[in-house]
């Protein structure tokens, strides 16, 4: 018979639950260390540092055995397309993070993250955040989490003040800007400023695991904001 603790013989207990205590939750962070541990920074020293930052800030929180925090689940239209990006991201390079993520997928609470949000995007984006100052694991200096998209979606033209962004694609196609088309496994780095935009393709949904480093004032109020319109149609 294990000794290993539950949630539930935390809570009978009298305190909370911690990450050691929830088993799938430690196994889901312990597939994103792989990632930024392991990954190749593709010769770039920029992602090799935002890739160190990562993994640092990521051990230390793990090594604090943060207490839990319970939070609502909650979906959105697009996440009637995550069995399918999870399907996908199991017969592809990211089979490890596509597994740990269904393990707690019912519990997942996805969100927009911004005031205003146009009726069609409502309907074909969604980001729920895993670690982070909002998640269910408490962080104050790491953002991580997973952003959904569906097929044939463009995610506008946006920048994130002080925060450094990395993504790293779990299923799906999309390019950024136009420039490239991104596979499972690749990763791409934004930083502090940089306007970017999404595109996925038109046949399957694409879902992105992401890493947000930055001043802890800044992760706990992100303050995210669509570019303007003009802005946006005078990017590439």
């Amino acid at each position: 018979m294990s000794d290993t603790p539950t949630p539930n013989d935390a809570v009978a207990a009298g305190g909370e639950p911690r990450l050691m205590d929830c088993p799938n939750w430690l196994y889901l962070l312990r597939e994103f260390d792989s990632l930024y541990r392991h990954g190749s920074a593709g010769g770039s020293a920029a992602i090799r540092g935002h890739r160190k930052r990562v993994r640092d800030r990521l051990s230390s929180a793990m090594a604090r055995n943060p207490e839990m925090t319970e939070r609502a689940s909650q979906a959105k239209p697009v996440t009637a397309h995550l069995p399918r990006a999870l399907d996908l991201g199991e017969r592809a390079a990211m089979q490890g993070m596509a597994r740990a993520l269904r393990e707690v997928k019912d519990q997942l609470t996805w969100e927009y993250g911004y005031d205003r949000i146009s009726k069609a995007l409502s309907q074909k984006y969604a980001y729920c955040e895993i670690l982070g100052p909002q998640g269910p694991v408490k962080c104050d200096s790491l953002i991580l989490g997973f952003v959904l998209f569906a097929p044939n979606t463009t995610y506008p033209q946006h920048s994130h003040n002080e925060i450094e962004e990395s993504y790293i694609s779990v299923s799906g196609a999309w390019s950024e800007n136009n420039a490239a088309v991104f596979a499972p496994g690749s990763l791409i780095l934004n930083r502090s400023g940089d306007e970017h935009r999404i595109t996925t393709g038109d046949r399957d949904p694409c879902l992105l695991a992401y890493a947000w480093t930055g001043p802890e004032a800044r992760l706990a109020k992100p303050g995210m904001k669509l570019s303007s319109t003009r802005k946006s149609k005078l990017a590439p």
